[in-house]
C-alpha cells in the first residue's frame, strides 16, 4: 500500500500505468478472442492528458481490439476528475473501450455518477457479496444493484465470490458476471492460458 501511495503522490503512477496497460494488452493479445482484459485506472492517470494516447498506443502495439479492453474506475477517481477526464472517458468509450465503475456502493455518490457518465458495467463491491448467501441485507443490496443495472442496460459484476453458495446467490440476484477466489486466485501471466483453458472445459461440461 505504501509503494502504491508513494507512486500516486509522486505521479510515478502515470509511467507505471502506461507500462501496465501496454504489458497487459500484449499479454491479452495472446488469449482467445472471446476473453476480455480489465485494467484499473488511478485518479492520477485519469487526470493525465495523454491517457487516450496511451490507450491507443497499447492497443496498436498489441493488436488487441478496443472492445476487448475494459478500464475500471473507482468513485475516488471520479471525485477528483475534471471535465477533461470525463471527456477522455467519452473518447475511449467511442473507440469501443468499455468503462466500468469499480467498488460500486461503497461511496456516497455512486448512483449520481451513473447519471454523469454512461458506464458499461457496475462492479458490486465484495463487502456486499461476501456472505450474501447468508445475510439478507447484503443479498437485498446485491439484488437492488443488479436490478438497477438491468434497468439501465448495464452489466453487473459481483466481486469477491469465494464460495459455491455465494455464486448461486449472486446468480439468483441477477448479476451478469462474477469474479473472485472461487474462480481463481491471482496467478503469474504465464499461467493464465491454463486457467482459461480449465474454465472453458468446466463450462463445456456443465
Amino acid at each position: 500500500m505504501c509503494r502504491y501511495q508513494c507512486a500516486e503522490e509522486s505521479e510515478l503512477i502515470v509511467p507505471l500505468g502506461h507500462w501496465v496497460l501496454r504489458s497487459s494488452c500484449l499479454e491479452a493479445g495472446r488469449w482467445s478472442d472471446d476473453i476480455r482484459l480489465a485494467v484499473n485506472l488511478s485518479p492520477v492517470q485519469l487526470r493525465d492528458r495523454n491517457l487516450v494516447k496511451s490507450v491507443v498506443a497499447a492497443l496498436e502495439v498489441s493488436g488487441l481490439p478496443a472492445n476487448r479492453l475494459e478500464l475500471e474506475i473507482t468513485e475516488t477517481a471520479l471525485i477528483s476528475s475534471t471535465e477533461l477526464s470525463i471527456g477522455m472517458l467519452h473518447q475511449l468509450r467511442e473507440m469501443g473501450v468499455e468503462i466500468a465503475m469499480d467498488d460500486f456502493g461503497t461511496g456516497y455518490s455512486s448512483i449520481n455518477y451513473l447519471r454523469r457518465f454512461p458506464f458499461d458495467k457496475i462492479k458490486i463491491d465484495r463487502s456486499f457479496v461476501s456472505g450474501s448467501d447468508r445475510d439478507e441485507e447484503s443479498s437485498a443490496i446485491v439484488r437492488m444493484i443488479a436490478s438497477l443495472g438491468m434497468t439501465l442496460g448495464v452489466k453487473t459484476t459481483a466481486e469477491g465470490v469465494e464460495t459455491e453458495d455465494e455464486m448461486k446467490s449472486v446468480r439468483r440476484a441477477g448479476c451478469t458476471e462474477m469474479q473472485g477466489y472461487l474462480l481463481s486466485r491471482p496467478v503469474p501471466a504465464g499461467e493464465i492460458g491454463q486457467i482459461l483453458g480449465n474454465h472453458s472445459t468446466i463450462m463445456a461440461t456443465r
